[in-house]
């Protein structure tokens, strides 16, 4: 049976201090930084280890220690009427720079959100901006 799931495009990374992760990540990982902002009371950085997804956002502004798996999916409320199907329950709606988007947690433990890409080019109008 096919899943709605097309691709993993980002995996938050919750953040205790983004600036020293991001020096962490560029210095000694060699990753590329790719924006760096300071908004809103709230410290987010993109940073790429490869040059295919998924892309790794440090933020201090997600809870709890665990990862959140961000999936694109074609259309968002059809993703989510098709996990119904499958017994999913439970989600709490968001949006994201990139469109709106669903996250939940597996019984697991797990984090994961599902996003639709209705901004595109969003990631790449914040490319290059350095907050700090």
């Amino acid at each position: 049976m096919a899943t709605p799931f097309e691709q993993l495009d980002f995996v938050y990374m919750p953040s205790r201090d983004v600036a020293a992760d991001v020096r962490y990540f560029t210095d000694v990982l060699g990753a590329e930084l790719v924006f760096a902002i300071d908004a809103m009371g709230t410290r987010v950085a993109m940073v790429k280890l490869t040059e295919s997804p998924p892309r790794l956002l440090l933020a201090d502004h997600v809870e709890g220690d665990q990862l959140i798996l961000v999936y694109r999916v074609p259309a968002l409320d059809a993703a989510l009427a098709d996990l119904e199907k499958r017994g999913w329950t439970e989600a709490r709606s968001l949006e994201l720079p990139m469109g709106p988007a669903s996250s939940f947690t597996t019984p697991g433990g797990q984090r994961i959100a599902l996003y639709a890409s209705t901004r595109p080019g969003v990631v790449e109008g914040f490319a290059g901006r350095r907050d700090f």
